[in-house]
């Protein structure tokens, strides 16, 4: 066999494939045009309505009446026999008073004694405004007790005392002598350290003396 028998059986197979592919490619391409779901569009046409407003008059307004508001009206079944007897156990409740709240009442700020930091800076110290002087007790005059107590005062922005310490004792314990220091500076007024022209919190040490 030649080689121009070859090629030329070559070519003849190829053809009858192709057109064997070519028949199937249109086979499967009708039996899925005729499975497919056929769609279908619809435009909907939107209409626009107009509303046009109408103004009442007032004579007709005030002819109209506002629905009413539905009731509800529940049955409440009282056994009476149950209820006897039970009067007796019955307490009094009083009624809540009225309150109203006045709107230009200032509340006065909470203190928040002990807060200040120890060291603050400022330009002008706490000047003493009033003074309580503190009780010296007999018993502590004749045991010939006498000395000073030292405390650390907190003088809040206001001039008011907040917290005390006392940093040397002179007599602890209930009804001594630091006692009545403290009880007496407590009631203290002083004119407020001041930083930039604004009245500051400090602390400031001083002795309270007790001498006879």
């Amino acid at each position: 066999m030649s080689k121009n028998e070859r090629m030329q059986d070559w070519k003849d197979v190829a053809n009858s494939y192709f057109e064997k592919a070519l028949s199937l490619s249109i086979i499967i391409m009708l039996f899925a045009v005729m499975t497919t779901p056929k769609f279908e569009i619809k435009v909907k046409k939107r209409e626009a309505r107009q509303v046009e407003a109408i103004d009442i008059p007032p004579e007709i307004r005030e002819k109209i009446k506002p629905p009413e508001a539905a009731k509800i009206e529940l049955e409440i079944i009282i056994d009476d026999e149950e209820m006897e007897g039970e009067d007796e156990e019955l307490e009094e409740v009083g009624t809540i008073e009225v309150t109203t709240l006045d709107a230009q009442e200032i509340v006065a700020p909470t203190r928040n004694e002990g807060q200040t930091p120890k060291f603050v800076a400022y330009e002008d110290p706490p000047q003493v405004v009033s003074s309580v002087i503190p009780e010296y007790p007999e018993f502590a005059k004749k045991s010939g007790l006498q000395g000073d107590v030292w405390l650390d005062v907190e003088v809040l922005e206001d001039g008011s005392v907040g917290a005390i310490e006392i940093i040397e004792s002179l007599q602890p314990g209930p009804g001594g002598l630091d006692e009545s220091a403290v009880t007496a500076v407590k009631q203290w007024k002083f004119q407020p350290a001041k930083s930039n022209g604004q009245s500051v919190a400090c602390w400031v040490k001083f002795p309270v003396s007790f001498v006879f």
